[in-house]
């Protein structure tokens, strides 16, 4: 019974606890579940995810997004100013931005998730073997440390010089880059996870080592891979549009974002749209890939996750 509802005339002693009855307490208020509760208690992955969503929409859809052919020449109409017939102006060629960044899109998505997938798979099964042999250790995570020591666009141009430039090429040489950090991660992972109670009891009861990995091993990895793949992805776009801007990426008959600035650089200061468009679009994209990246570490590292 509350104070409230005592009877007339009747005081409360001073220093006397008074019990809550049933009626009187609160009921609990738990999080709500599902994808929208969880969303909202990850704000930030929601952020980037939707981001990304509509830049992936971008890409698939560019061709019904009253946009023109991107390779179609005008010379008649070339550095026009954005207006109702050309969104984002066009350039010193006639072509239209507007067109050749929403399909510019395609190539930036597709060489990030594509060397986010690759340098995963590989830095996982190089970490795994590293982890678990001590003599491919010591020759494995040396010739990893002679390519970390080389900057990772550095290493990627140097390979795109042995080579003539494709999308194709641009995906390996940044995933060729990319690999020693995922391994060194996944590496880390499993020497910590190798001296837990649970996998040494595994080991002294005669578990195979392959059915340790995969049952011990391997999913505890995933986690921690899956975070540093959204960023790989973010590196390798603009690491790709690093290299198109310097002529070593993709070929200039390509719509990249990073092609498209490097044409504009020349006329920068008169019509800087040519430039500003597609740098403002990877940017986005970027920035939506790794705000979905700290998102995920949150609700992954319990240590981090925001709890209500």
């Amino acid at each position: 019974m509350s104070a409230t509802s005592l009877p007339p005339g009747v005081t409360i002693p001073p220093g006397l606890a008074i019990a809550k009855l049933p009626g009187d307490i609160l009921p609990e208020v738990k999080p709500k579940r599902g994808a929208i509760g969880f969303l909202r208690r990850h704000p930030t992955m929601a952020i980037g995810g939707g981001l990304l969503l509509v830049m992936v929409l971008i890409a698939v859809f560019a061709p019904f997004l009253w946009t023109k052919d991107p390779t179609a020449l005008a010379p008649a109409l070339r550095t026009r100013e954005p207006s109702a017939d050309f969104w984002f102006g066009t350039d010193m060629l006639g072509r239209d931005v507007y067109s050749r960044v929403l399909y510019g899109a395609r190539v930036s998505l597709i060489v990030g998730f594509s060397v986010a997938i690759l340098a995963s798979i590989a830095g996982l099964v190089i970490g795994l073997v590293s982890g678990f042999n001590r003599l491919a250790d010591s020759i494995i995570m040396r010739v990893m440390d002679g390519m970390m020591s080389i900057p990772p666009i550095l290493l990627a141009i140097a390979l795109m010089a042995l080579t003539r430039g494709s999308v194709r090429n641009v995906i390996i040489a940044i995933t060729i880059a990319e690999i020693p950090r995922v391994s060194r991660l996944v590496r880390g992972v499993v020497l910590s996870l190798r001296e837990q109670p649970y996998v040494e009891a595994a080991v002294a009861s005669g578990t195979r080592t392959w059915k340790i990995i995969f049952k011990h091993i391997l999913p505890n990895t995933l986690a921690p891979l899956t975070v540093q793949a959204t960023y790989i992805c973010a590196a390798a776009m603009i690491t790709e549009a690093i290299l198109s801007f310097i002529g070593a990426g993709t070929p200039p008959i390509i719509p990249s974002w990073g092609n498209i600035m490097a044409e504009g650089r020349a006329l920068w200061q008169v019509k800087p749209y040519i430039v500003f468009f597609p740098a403002v679009f990877l940017s986005i994209t970027v920035l939506a890939v790794n705000l979905l990246g700290d998102g995920l570490r949150d609700a992954i590292d319990p240590r981090l996750a925001k709890r209500i």
